[in-house]
């Protein structure tokens, strides 16, 4: 019997277009099947978006309970279940990463933010 990972914890943040805002909770209320279920083959779990209208950010945070993040972010991005999402969804985002051109750009589209504290008990 294998040891489940113990994870890490991750948030990320990219701008919504505040045109967008409705139209962004549908989608989210119904999220497609592949989509789910890569979150899952990914090894992610606890995933949550929340939206700051006062800045137009969407604050994404999430527990990674894989051994190696790099290698599943990346087949993650390769991953065809997740294509047509991302041209719904990112037509409706802004990114913060410089030159970014969308989900499957290699450089990411949603900025990774560093974890200053926790506190578990």
């Amino acid at each position: 019997m294998s040891e489940k990972h113990p994870g890490k914890r991750i948030c990320q943040i990219v701008k919504l277009k505040p045109e967008y805002l409705e139209e962004y909770k549908e989608c989210h209320k119904h999220v497609w099947e592949p989509v789910a279920a890569n979150l899952k083959k990914y090894h992610i779990e606890d995933y949550s978006i929340h939206y700051a209208p006062e800045f137009d950010l969407l604050i994404a945070t999430f527990k990674y309970t894989g051994d190696d993040w790099a290698k599943d972010g990346e087949a993650s991005r390769l991953d065809e279940g997740n294509f047509k999402w991302w041209e719904m969804t990112d037509k409706m985002q802004e990114t913060l990463v410089p030159g970014s051109t969308g989900s499957r750009d290699k450089s990411g589209w949603w900025v990774n933010l560093e974890e200053v504290f926790r506190y578990d008990h």
